[in-house]
């Protein structure tokens, strides 16, 4: 027990867990005590929770929502590799800052800017997504390569490698997990805002076009159960990312326990 309390004390994968298992017990407990005619009980929003996952509608909306999110990751990290790369020459270095810097922007006074610059709703909220996406993970990369050890472009030089194969073996290949593990870290940027750009654009469906309905009428039950989905979901998706990188790239399991 005292353990607990000690900085940087080590304790078991069992303990570990049931004192998450304790926390959680304990946070919905309070949940549940403190509720009032306003705030609905957990057992209520899972209730409901389990009531929406038995109709199309929800699937329907997930699947929706989810397609926007790939293909915006897919978009997202394609660019991303593209300035990353590119960076390493002076004549795109301040272009990659600049990409970083974008990450001060606010989507709310550009909207109007892509709506002019895109043809329909679903080209709208693809853009605004790989827009938001893009200096994140643009950041995550260049902060990769700046710490790359100068032991490794000296072992290229040892070797007789020109620059550009210096880029291809320490940056491309080198770093080829991390894109994985920027995927990972970021993907929650990307899965926050599908409900914020979902609402701009409701004709398509998808689950911000959902929390807006019920939002509309109060529905806080409803609601709550589609947070509770929506964190439910992005736990797995990021417990996958995690497994793909484990497969792909079986020498990362040997970095975790280190």
């Amino acid at each position: 027990m005292k353990k607990l309390f000690q900085p940087f004390a080590i304790i078991s994968k069992q303990t570990f867990l049931i004192l998450v298992l304790s926390q959680l017990i304990l946070a919905l407990t309070l949940w549940h005590v403190t509720s009032d005619g306003l705030m609905p009980q957990p057992g209520k929003v899972v209730a409901a929770l389990a009531h929406l996952s038995t109709t199309k509608t929800l699937i329907d909306n997930v699947l929706v929502s989810f397609l926007l999110t790939m293909k915006a990751m897919l978009y997202s990290i394609a660019i991303t590799l593209v300035f990353a790369y590119l960076s390493v020459l002076p004549f795109f270095k301040g272009i990659a800052q600049f990409i970083v810097k974008c990450r001060y922007l606010t989507l709310a006074g550009l909207i109007f800017v892509f709506t002019l610059l895109t043809q329909n709703g679903s080209a709208l909220k693809l853009w605004l997504l790989i827009f938001g996406i893009v200096p994140f993970f643009v950041t995550s990369f260049l902060s990769i390569i700046v710490h790359i050890p100068q032991q490794e472009y000296d072992l290229c030089k040892t070797l007789g490698y020109n620059r550009w194969r210096t880029l291809y073996e320490v940056i491309v290949i080198g770093k080829a997990d991390k894109v994985l593990e920027i995927l990972q870290h970021n993907f929650a940027i990307s899965w926050l805002m599908i409900t914020m750009v979902e609402g701009l654009s409701m004709s398509e469906g998808g689950i911000g076009a959902l929390l807006i309905k019920y939002n509309k009428y109060n529905d806080l039950t409803n609601v709550l159960a589609l947070q509770l989905l929506i964190f439910l979901l992005g736990l797995f998706f990021d417990y996958m990312l995690a497994t793909i990188r484990s497969w792909l790239f079986p020498y990362t399991r040997s970095q975790k326990t280190t």
